[in-house]
C-alpha cells in the first residue's frame, strides 16, 4: 500500500499521459477546475499531476443511490438494535479481544478508553474489519462532492483531506478503499478524522487503518480520548418516567441542556444515582416491549461524536456490554 518518498508524485505525473485516450468524468468539468486549481493555490499540489489523476476518477451512480436511501437510523429502535447486536456479532468481538488482548490492553492504558467500547465500535463500523468497503475513496469523494448537492461541500473537504492524507502518507490516493461514502479502514475514519486522529500505534513509522488492527485499535481509543471520554465514567441510565410533562425534558439533537434535577421536575427519574447538577441528554426510544427512556451522559456523548445518532450510541454501549460479559463467561 506504501509507496516510497516521491513516488506519489511521480505516479501523479504519469497519469495524464497514460490516460490520455479516455474520457474522464470529471477532469473538464468547471468544479473540479476549481477544486483543482484550489489544492494547488493553497495546498501546494501540481495542477498537472491533479489533472491527470482526475483522468482517473470515474463518479458512480450507485454511490448516489446508496446515500439516498434511507440509513438504519430512520428503523425504531426495536430493529435497529436487531443490526447490531447479534450473538455471532458478540462471539466475534470476543475473538477479536482475545486476539488483540494486550494491544487493547495498552490502548485501554494509554487513552482511558475500555477495551470493550474500542471493540464494539470496530465491530458495528466494519464487523472487525471484515466489511471495509469495495468502492475507491477517491470515487466516493468526488461523486458526492461534486454530484450531490445536499452535501457537497462537506465531501468536497473531505476530498481535500484525502489527497493530503494520500500525500503526506506516500500512497497511491487511486487505491485506497472504503464506503460508499469515503470512509475508510477498519475503523472507518473520514479523511478529516484519519488526519486527525489516526495514530502509528506499532510505531512502525506508517499509519495503516486498513490492514493493521494495532493501528485501529489506538485511532479509535485516541479519537474517543480527543473528543472528551471520561475514564471510569458511566455511558447512559435507564430512566422511568412519570406526570404529564415527561415529553418536555425530551432532548433535541445530541448536545445536554438539562440537568439530573430539572429532568426530575419533569417526570424523569434515573435508575442510578446521578448527580442532581450533572448535565445529561434525555431520549425516548420504541423498544422491543415498548418504549425506553435513557439518560445519555459525557461519554454517551462522546460516543455521538464517531456517529451523530443516539442508536448508534446506544448500539455500541450495549454491544461493549454483552461483549465483556461473554468474554467473562469463557
Amino acid at each position: 500500500m506504501r509507496l516510497r518518498k516521491g513516488l506519489l508524485a511521480a505516479l501523479l505525473a504519469g497519469l495524464g499521459a497514460s490516460t490520455a485516450v479516455q474520457a474522464a468524468d470529471y477532469q473538464s468539468q468547471p468544479q473540479v477546475q476549481a477544486f483543482i486549481q484550489d489544492m494547488a493555490n493553497n495546498h501546494g499540489f501540481a495542477q498537472e499531476q491533479l489533472h491527470g489523476l482526475f483522468t482517473e476518477v470515474e463518479r458512480k451512480q450507485s454511490i448516489l443511490d446508496a446515500i439516498s436511501r434511507p440509513a438504519e437510523r430512520a428503523k425504531p429502535w426495536k430493529d435497529y438494535r436487531k443490526i447490531f447486536i447479534t450473538d455471532q456479532r458478540i462471539q466475534r468481538g470476543v475473538d477479536f479481544w482475545k486476539q488483540h488482548a494486550a494491544t487493547l490492553a495498552r490502548a485501554e492504558q494509554t487513552y482511558g478508553v475500555p477495551a470493550e467500547v474500542i471493540v464494539s465500535i470496530i465491530g458495528v463500523e466494519t464487523f472487525y474489519g471484515r466489511i471495509t468497503g469495495n468502492f475507491r475513496v477517491i470515487d466516493a469523494l468526488s461523486t458526492l462532492g461534486f454530484d450531490y448537492p445536499p452535501r457537497a461541500d462537506f465531501f468536497k473537504k473531505e476530498l481535500r483531506e484525502f489527497l493530503l492524507l494520500s500525500r503526506d502518507q506516500q500512497v497511491n490516493p487511486l487505491t485506497l478503499k472504503g464506503s460508499y461514502a469515503g470512509a475508510m479502514g477498519m475503523p472507518q475514519f473520514m479523511p478529516s478524522s484519519y488526519r486527525a486522529y489516526a495514530v502509528d500505534f506499532d510505531n512502525d513509522g506508517h499509519i495503516n487503518i486498513w490492514s493493521n488492527p494495532v493501528d485501529a485499535i489506538g485511532s479509535v481509543a485516541n479519537y474517543f480520548k480527543v473528543h472528551g471520554w471520561v475514564t471510569g465514567g458511566a455511558v447512559v441510565s435507564r430512566a422511568s418516567v412519570s406526570g404529564s410533562r415527561v415529553d418536555e425534558g425530551l432532548t433535541q439533537g445530541l448536545d445536554p441542556v438539562k440537568t439530573v434535577a430539572e429532568l426530575a421536575e419533569l417526570g424523569w427519574q434515573s435508575e442510578d444515582n446521578l448527580p442532581a447538577d450533572m448535565l445529561v441528554t434525555a431520549y425516548r426510544l420504541e423498544g422491543a416491549e415498548g418504549n425506553e427512556h435513557w439518560l445519555g451522559q459525557k461519554n454517551f456523548y462522546v460516543i455521538t461524536r464517531y456517529n451523530r445518532s443516539v442508536m448508534y450510541a446506544l448500539a455500541v454501549h450495549q454491544l461493549a456490554g454483552e461483549i465483556r460479559r461473554a468474554r467473562g463467561a469463557n
